[in-house]
């Protein structure tokens, strides 16, 4: 009898534990405040439009803000004289076709971008453009100072870390430059440094995100995060050719739709305020497919291709909270 009690009580503890995590994943607000970012974006250009114009330069930034880009994702990495670049790679070989790194040259003696850059998201397709200089950190903040950006971090260098802390404070840009970076060591870095630049999901954190979620603890677990940025999976091993041999596997990409793409999570992260953002979507049918899984936006190669896009298909208009 005692047994039969004992598993009578689990059960309806259970029952409860399920039926608040339910409500409260579609009613987070009850416990949780909203945040309020300084900005919305459902358009946001990677590398500044690298499909479009040679990647990071700021000729593709001034085309990706005249074709109505509401955000620009970039890398970046020091100088051997202390100057913060914009780049994606630290090492220059896919860029410049010289196999040196940033970090062991003086600013005035990088090389030249390649004539014709392949898009890494697009396989096989290229971009030019006038605009062959690796652009100062600085100088984007200078040309576009309203614009907001998402900033990842690839190295753990703390004096990179202090000087884009800097240059953000300089041109008063803490509510609308994301800090961003893969390793939760990084991270913690760039928080200490200025806490009150919005930051994304490091892979440490986007799984702990996902193991909240599937075991219903999410509604309940403070975020300390703005964004999450994550790959549209359907675009791997077609767009996107990954070099980790994982990933080339069918199931192992239709694993990882299936647990990382749910709406009712999406949903759940927007009602508290953050924003989702998927990439990187280079065709219409990705981007379509982006927004219908409840992304608050795309990132993209090609910003003009976007643009039209967004123009033929408004998304719902941004919480009034923004």
């Amino acid at each position: 009898m005692e047994a039969v009690c004992g598993i009578l009580v689990f059960l309806i503890a259970v029952g409860v534990y399920v039926a608040c995590s339910l409500y409260l994943l579609r009613n987070p607000l009850i416990i949780h405040r909203r945040k309020r970012l300084e900005f919305y974006c459902r358009h946001i250009s990677h590398r500044g439009g690298s499909g479009e114009k040679i990647e990071s330069t700021i000729e593709a930034c001034t085309h990706a803000v005249d074709v109505g880009t509401e955000m620009l994702e970039m890398d970046c990495h020091l100088t051997l004289d202390g100057y913060v670049v914009i780049s994606h790679d630290e090492n220059l070989l896919r860029q410049s076709g010289n196999d040196q790194t940033i970090s062991s040259l003086k600013f005035q003696d990088l090389p030249l971008y390649k004539d014709k850059l392949e898009v890494t998201f697009n396989a096989k397709h290229y971009s030019s453009g006038k605009d062959r200089r690796f652009a100062l950190l600085e100088d984007v903040f200078q040309k576009f100072p309203n614009m907001p950006i998402v900033l990842e971090i690839k190295e753990n260098n703390d004096l990179l870390i202090k000087k884009v802390s800097f240059l953000v404070q300089k041109y008063g840009r803490d509510g609308i430059t994301v800090w961003a970076s893969e390793k939760s060591d990084i991270m913690v870095k760039c928080q200490k440094e200025n806490p009150h630049m919005p930051y994304m999901f490091t892979m440490r954190r986007g799984l702990l995100l996902l193991l909240l979620f599937y075991t219903g603890l999410l509604p309940f677990v403070p975020l300390g995060e703005s964004l999450l940025l994550f790959y549209l999976p359907r675009i791997i091993n077609r767009t996107y050719i990954p070099e980790e041999a994982i990933l080339k596997k069918r199931f192992v990409v239709y694993l990882l739709e299936k647990l990382t793409m749910r709406k009712s999570l999406f949903e759940h992260l927007i009602k508290r305020g953050l924003q989702v953002q998927l990439f990187v979507c280079n065709e219409e049918s990705d981007m379509a497919a982006a927004f219908s899984i409840g992304a608050t936006g795309v990132m993209t190669d090609y910003p003009t291709l976007l643009s039209n896009y967004i123009a033929k298909h408004p998304p719902p208009p941004p919480p009034t909270v923004y």
